[in-house]
């Protein structure tokens, strides 16, 4: 398998025969790891706590922007991962259904082999490089630079054709907005050009995009903002624990003028292709209805303190130590204050990986992965 580090060639006393024989299994333990890129399309996730399968273990931040700790991951992961639910993420899902292992957490030390992909999704980032730059999680723009280091190792382990194939195929999955506008609840949001904002949030977001297109990327992946004024989380500090409908507001702007520039895309880029999952409608279906959908509560949390569990001290670790716990997260669509369960982030996954134009848009990523049968899902999709 290919490895990042660089191992010398042992001196040996056994003479030329051992040299040839050590330099024949190097070239062909070369050649299958090549060939493996040859079979799969890759993964890249970049973006938030959605997302973040323990990058943020390795930076130096605040509990509030980690997961490491009991009861996260209780369902799935022995000792905590670092992600942000009981269980898997989204991400997680996709790559399961993509044939794919988990992709490891870039930062992860215990990772020195990308074969598959990697996770750069950091919780607490945004678009912005001003979001939550206080707790040293990793901006979009950071996470593109460690993608670009990557791409350069690639080409050095691979060479230009190989790792040019492997990116052009990859998935590029985002979930990224939804900390830029959160941060907006200690302002006066009043006082804000709600367009301007989100103009400049949109404007990073395709920054990043355009950043992959130069290095040969060409499929993205990404969901909608979800009614975020409803989350459990910010309800908690709303008067009569009431939806914040500023918040709101944004949430739908963002999602209106973010598809646009989506379609705009794909006029500027020749090969640019795109699935737009429809999450905040997923989301807020299952807050209404839960019951509809499997679970048996929809507003509050599993794990928490306060109204509706909705204050963000999972563990105890984050400033209030008493808090609660449900006993089965899969009745809840909300794990913690503000992040899905398990069992919810599964079904959005199954949507986003296989849902039609209704759900996920123009294409769905399964067939983003399956890349030659683009042209057949699109008549499927107009008939």
């Amino acid at each position: 398998m290919i490895s990042f580090r660089h191992r010398p060639v042992a001196k040996s006393d056994l003479g030329f025969r051992l040299v040839v024989s050590c330099l024949f299994l190097l070239f062909t333990g070369c050649q299958s790891s090549q060939g493996i890129f040859n079979k799969h399309v890759a993964l890249f996730i970049f973006g938030d706590s959605l997302f973040d399968p323990g990058n943020n273990n390795y930076i130096n931040t605040d509990p509030g922007f980690q997961a490491n700790f009991w009861p996260y991951g209780e369902s799935y992961f022995n000792p905590p991962s670092g992600r942000f639910s009981n269980g898997r993420l989204i991400s997680d899902f996709i790559a399961e259904y993509a044939g794919l292992p988990l992709i490891p957490a870039y930062l992860d030390p215990h990772y020195n082999e990308f074969l598959y992909g990697a996770n750069f999704a950091s919780g607490g980032a945004g678009a912005l490089v001003e979001t939550n730059t206080k707790f040293s999680v990793l901006d979009l723009k950071t996470q593109l630079q460690y993608f670009s280091d990557l791409e350069k190792r690639y080409r050095k382990d691979l060479g230009d054709v190989k790792a040019e194939q492997l990116l052009s195929d990859a998935v590029y999955l985002f979930s990224c907005g939804c900390n830029d506008y959160l941060a907006l609840t200690s302002n006066n949001l009043s006082n804000l050009h709600y367009e301007e904002y989100v103009g400049v949030v949109i404007g990073n977001l395709t920054d990043v995009f355009k950043g992959i297109y130069e290095k040969g990327g060409r499929k993205i992946g990404i969901g909608t903002i979800p009614p975020l004024g409803c989350l459990p989380y910010v309800r908690a500090q709303q008067p009569g624990n009431t939806c914040n409908e500023e918040l709101n507001t944004i949430s739908s702007l963002h999602n209106r003028a973010f598809s646009k520039e989506l379609q705009e895309l794909t006029q500027q880029f020749e090969g640019f292709m795109f699935a737009n999952y429809d999450h905040s409608t997923a989301l807020s279906e299952r807050m209404k209805n839960p019951s509809k959908y499997g679970f048996k509560v929809g507003d509050s949390s599993c794990c928490g303190s306060g109204p509706l569990r909705g204050i963000y001290n999972c563990g105890g670790k984050r400033g209030i130590r008493e808090f609660q716990l449900c006993d089965n997260p899969d009745d809840y669509v909300f794990f913690d204050a503000p992040h899905p369960s398990e069992a919810a982030s599964r079904q959005f996954a199954e949507h986003f990986w296989n849902g039609d134009s209704k759900v996920t848009s123009p294409y769905n990523l399964k067939a983003l992965f399956h890349g030659r049968d683009i042209k057949k899902f699109r008549m499927i999709q107009t008939v």
